[in-house]
């Protein structure tokens, strides 16, 4: 078979991320979908043409697989071979799509290759210029629920570090809650040179445990365990036992050291070192870090150095672990990263890497590329409907869901959101529903599910934070939001909607603090709507625009909606619908439509006190309404709109005080004055 350069040009491949430059990302459970541009020379007849996408696992395959594509206007899977008998020119070109669906994670490649026959009997074939990199993860890199867990708070002593044994008695309620990864801060031994002492205080008592992200003492370093948390032995068994509740284990790595880390005294090289003979602490600024060396990531025997970086993590992997939250890598160079990364998922394809970089975005999104599973994001303060809106399109809808997952935390022990500190429960509510159904991937911090805001005042910052004392809580303490984590994460988990994070859609409302979004499972079946009050001290009602074609419904077609929280169903009709949330009761609603089930024929109990009420506001509303138009009355439309906000909306707007008997009542009597409904009665009242 014979190359001929010029019979055709592969353009705009899709997904390709900087030329080719970085791997995207997908994951084991889903297809994964490439398209390409195919121009053919003007002076060539294309006679029969194949076009293949090929791919390979790097580590396990030299020989490339071969997906035949098929023409994008085509419908259906590729199942047969596609040929086509036609001139092209130049300037005509052919979209083409494939599709792939991996059974191992790994580091693949893929490209495509064009063959046809030419006139007179010539077989010809050319290839894409590049050899694209693609790394293909297991689910749970898209989709977790995280707990992170301060191990020496979960005890019961005062002023004494909690065991591995006690976060091993936490297992069930953790559990219970729905979460499925627990995140761990370093379990290292810490340092006693320059101390943290409570509140983040540079002169630290006697007792004092110091900052677990300050590592390394006579006892070990990276490779070693804090002994107050136990022995070795004793966290491969919490490990084990957290497997055994489904749970997998996160260990923070940090790369920082103490004064004390053995590595000051074997490799001064790998610090930084002042004229006056002095290692330099660790900055990240506004934040200093006395207690903390600043490695230096090009000393001399630089692949020493980065060798044994990479041997921390094949430690704890041999150990169990198979998920790492990398402290502060923006303060590390990427080239560190882009090397360890790879080096790391070519022998262990599983692991997952998730980057705490709250940095400028440019080097967020440059981690990401560099291999990064997972990235923390800005969503602890993107609060408006604007900001929420403006953020989650850029990263769900553009290029960058091909290789940036967003998890999003509530909250961090360096992150007492403001919200959260005046919002109250329906804050903490709120700001949970929001990151558990924005994204596939999100987690709190241990404390959030007691509604913890302890903070100092005008600042994120905890007030008496476990990073630099002992702490013994209350799991059961009043007032706590336990069981409505513990049905968010239900929801999430019944709903394959909720298990991806490109599918985020936001639709109109036509208030400011009402937020509405919606998330459709691949096959088309699952459908899920959120509806989110962000203004968590006020009720607040909205006018909802639903793309009712995209969900498959008819626009004059009745649909029911179950709101997955409190279990309520309604029925409704057409694109517009109304909502009223009150923060106090349920600042959230996540409704699950219904369509395959049809709307019941509802029974009106014409005796019933809603039932009398309903026609006694309806008369009420058309009088005041009469008025209004005729009479251009003054105090007739005050009592008009108070009527309507006061007592009406509250009964036919879906919300905690609906009444289905009240609406089918006051539309009747709507209808005969000529008005569908009592909203579209109102709506339609000249100024309103």
């Amino acid at each position: 078979m014979k190359k001929e350069k010029n019979f055709c040009i592969v353009r705009n491949v899709y997904p390709e991320l900087d030329g080719g430059r970085y791997p995207v990302k997908t994951e084991i459970d889903r297809i994964f979908i490439v398209s390409a541009d195919i121009v053919f020379s003007e002076n060539k007849m294309l006679s029969v043409s194949e076009v293949y996408l090929k791919y390979r696992n790097k580590r396990l395959s030299k020989k490339w697989n071969n997906v035949e594509m098929q023409n994008i206007g085509w419908q259906g899977r590729q199942s047969q071979r596609i040929s086509c008998d036609m001139p092209w020119r130049a300037t005509e070109s052919v979209r083409w799509r494939g599709e792939i669906k991996f059974d191992l994670p790994g580091i693949y490649e893929y490209t495509i290759e064009v063959e046809s026959a030419l006139p007179p009997n010539k077989i010809v074939r050319i290839e894409y210029e590049h050899i694209l990199e693609l790394v293909v993860d297991l689910p749970q890199a898209r989709f977790a629920n995280w707990y992170e867990m301060f191990h020496r708070s979960q005890g019961k002593i005062p002023n004494k570090s909690a065991t591995f044994k006690d976060c091993e008695e936490r297992l069930i309620d953790i559990k219970s809650m729905g979460f499925n990864v627990i995140y761990l801060p370093p379990i290292h031994p810490i340092g006693r040179t320059n101390r943290k002492g409570p509140n983040n205080s540079v002169n630290a008592g006697t007792d004092d445990p110091g900052c677990p992200w300050a590592i390394g003492n006579e006892q070990g370093g990276h490779k070693s365990v804090n002994l107050e948390l136990g022995t070795l032995d004793d966290f491969e068994k919490f490990v084990h036992r957290a497997k055994e509740f489904g749970i997998e284990i996160a260990l923070d790595i940090a790369f920082n050291c103490s004064y004390d880390h053995p590595y000051v005294k074997e490799h001064p090289g790998w610090f930084f070192w002042t004229p006056d003979g002095q290692i330099r602490f660790a900055e990240n600024p506004p934040k200093k870090y006395e207690d903390v060396c600043m490695l230096n990531f090009y000393p001399k025997d630089r692949q020493e150095m980065w060798d044994e970086m990479k041997d921390i993590f094949v430690f704890w992997i041999n150990c169990g672990v198979k998920i790492f939250r990398v402290d502060n890598p923006h303060t590390k160079p990427t080239e560190f990263w882009t090397w360890v990364i790879k080096e790391i998922k070519k022998e262990y394809p599983e692991v997952i890497f998730f980057a705490e970089a709250f940095t400028y975005y440019e080097k967020l999104e440059g981690l990401a590329k560099a291999g990064f599973t997972q990235s923390y994001t800005y969503f602890t303060w993107r609060n408006n409907k604007n900001e929420l809106l403006e953020y989650f399109t850029k990263l769900t809808q553009s290029d960058l869901r091909q290789f940036l997952r967003a998890n999003l935390f509530v909250n961090t022990p360096d992150i007492c959101p403001p919200i959260i500190q005046t919002g109250g429960v329906p804050a903490f509510k709120m700001r949970a529903a929001l990151a558990s159904t924005l994204s596939s991937l999100y987690g709190i911090y241990n404390g959030y599910e007691l509604c913890e805001a302890d903070a100092f005042p005008g600042t994120e910052i905890y007030r008496n934070s476990e990073k630099y004392q002992y702490k013994v809580w209350d799991w059961n303490r009043p007032g706590n939001i336990k069981d409505y984590i513990s049905k968010l994460n239900r929801v999430r988990e019944e709903n394959p909607a909720l298990h991806y994070y490109d599918n985020l859609r936001f639709h109109e409302s036509t208030n400011d603090n009402v937020m509405v979004y919606s998330k459709i499972s691949p096959d088309g079946k699952n459908i899920i709507i959120t509806v989110v009050n962000l203004d968590v001290k006020n009720i607040q009602d909205s006018r909802l625009t639903l793309p009712l074609e995209e969900f498959g419904i008819g626009s004059g077609e009745e649909y029911n909606v179950l709101e997955l929280i409190t279990g309520n169903e309604y029925t409704w009709k057409g694109r517009e619908n109304y909502v009223r949330l009150d923060p106090y009761i349920e600042p959230v609603y996540i409704f699950r439509v219904e369509k395959s089930k049809k709307s019941k024929q509802y029974k009106i109990d014409s005796s019933s006190e809603s039932s009398r009420l309903a026609k006694q506001h309806g008369e009420e509303f058309f009088r005041l309404r009469e008025k209004v138009i005729k009479d251009y009355d003054f105090y007739a439309r005050r009592d008009f709109v108070s009527l309507y906000y006061s007592e009406i909306i509250r009964r036919v707007y879906t919300g905690p005080t609906y009444d289905r008997t009240y609406e089918e009542e006051i539309n009747k009597v709507s209808r005969q004055y000529g008005y569908l409904t009592i909203i579209n009665a109102y709506m339609t009242t000249a100024g309103h």
